[in-house]
């Protein structure tokens, strides 16, 4: 076994949303897909996939007809391991294809385990993850808009909707790794 440092960077949005992640790289594309939705701060809501080159690796769903037209291989069953990943790879993750919300993903480093450290772990960050059905990043920036200034019309709501508050700039490590934890 061996440990990927993997930067997670959310696309289209800025100032950049990002976290680093040490994984194992035994676990499967779903429990990745865990981990980032855990780390990004989304709520695992929506379909998701990562692509890497030409394949498609996500849950097939048959209420989405697209699906059809790729194979899209099981997240469940493919392990990282399976893939090779050396340093400077990189892939894409996209989660709600409603919103279309698209991350980087890039391995900077392949280590060795460290003896007493529990695997998934964040090292670092930067922002806060929009909120989920925000309405993907051009929704972001509305939603950014309309919180920000108290005379605009949709202030009032905007802010009711996302529980009263929203700090773009905000990121915990300690939190985001609290989240971690509960993952199986």
């Amino acid at each position: 076994m061996k440990i990927l440092q993997l930067k997670i960077t959310l696309k289209d949005v800025k100032p950049p949303v990002w976290r680093r992640v040490l994984v194992r790289d035994d676990i499967t594309f779903y429990k990745l897909h865990r981990i980032i939705q855990h780390a990004m701060g989304w709520f695992e809501s929506h379909l998701y996939e990562f692509r890497l080159g030409e394949m498609i690796i996500g849950e097939k769903d048959d209420d989405w007809d697209f699906y059809d037209r790729y194979e899209v291989k099981s997240a469940k069953r493919i392990k990282l391991s399976s893939m090779n990943f050396a340093p400077k790879d990189k892939f894409r993750y996209v989660y709600d294809f409603g919103d279309n919300w698209r991350h980087d993903i890039v391995v900077e480093k392949v280590l060795d385990p460290e003896e007493g450290v529990k695997y998934p772990v964040c090292i670092g960050g930067k922002r806060n993850c929009p909120p989920e059905d925000v309405g993907g990043p051009w929704g972001y920036e509305d939603f950014l808009e309309a919180i920000q200034d108290p005379q605009h019309p949709e202030h009032e709501s905007m802010l009711e909707w996302v529980g009263g508050f929203f700090d773009p700039e905000e990121f915990s490590i300690d939190k985001v790794n609290d989240m971690l934890k509960m993952i199986k």
